[in-house]
């Protein structure tokens, strides 16, 4: 990837959502959250597509892709 492009954002977001992301990352920053909740989702799709290539593969393998 380039460079990290950092922009101020104005969101509506579900307080809530947020601080359970607090929670489960143990940040206290809810800025911190958020980023590390969205490189999660990154890094959970580059997964599904390396397993996409077992794709039928696995014997008894007959659910919808990806698996979810």
């Amino acid at each position: 990837m380039g460079a990290r492009a950092i922009r101020h954002k104005h969101l509506k977001l579900d307080q809530r959502k947020i601080d359970f992301a607090k929670r489960y990352f143990g940040v206290e920053s809810e800025q911190e959250a958020i980023d590390r909740a969205l490189t999660l989702l990154m890094e959970e799709e580059g997964i599904v597509e390396g397993l996409a290539k077992l794709r039928g593969v696995l014997r008894g393998d007959d659910r919808d892709w990806p698996y979810r």
